[in-house]
């Protein structure tokens, strides 16, 4: 990995954490962003797709973070468990979605269905199964676990500071562009290193 591939794909990424921000906004709040379209305020709309812009840019670089910070634990996990580091990421995989579910439920829950906090961690396992295989075919079959991994738990250590609000608008505006730019670097750094 040279200096040139390795910002090319900060860069790509801030971007991609921009606009995805940007999209996830406007779908979440569509009819707020339609009324600055319909009453002609189109400054307002202006300095909303800008805002959503750079805090797309902060959760893209919070992204970031993370998936280095996982390349290097993931190289001393492999030093210090060896052929068992798979099954430690199996166990914390479990150990995390488990949290994501029961501990928000135990927090935040005032009569609600369990039910309810079974959503997030459910439609985070679903869409990280896909992105693993997805990792697995382009590279090889051992890196099914450690994609998982990392679309599982480092997504979740990285949506902590919206986990703590329990805003649902916050925990989707952090999520969708977290997942993405994860999706996209997990997905990009293998034909990056290989070009």
């Amino acid at each position: 990995m040279t200096s040139r591939k390795w910002v090319r794909l900060f860069l790509t990424t801030l971007l991609v954490g921009g606009i995805v921000t940007i999209i996830t906004g406007i779908v979440y709040g569509y009819k707020e962003y339609l009324s600055y379209v319909q009453d002609a305020r189109f400054l307002k709309l202006l300095v909303e797709v800008s805002f959503l812009f750079i805090l797309g840019l902060v959760f893209s670089a919070v992204s970031q973070m993370g998936f280095f910070a996982y390349l290097t634990v993931h190289r001393f996990g492999l030093g210090l468990f060896k052929s068992l580091w798979n099954t430690v990421q199996v166990i914390l995989i479990v150990l995390s979605l488990f949290d994501l579910a029961y501990f928000r439920f135990k927090e935040y829950a005032n009569g609600e269905s369990f039910t309810g906090y079974l959503i997030f961690p459910v439609v985070i396992l679903l869409f990280s199964l896909i992105v693993a295989y997805i990792k697995s075919k382009e590279t090889n079959k051992g890196a099914f676990i450690p994609a998982l991994f990392f679309m599982i738990v480092v997504t979740i250590v990285e949506w902590f500071p919206a986990l703590r609000q329990n805003d649902l608008s916050w925990l989707i505006l952090m999520l969708v562009p977290l997942f993405v730019c994860n999706l996209y670097q997990l997905l990009t750094l293998h034909k990056i290193v290989k070009s």
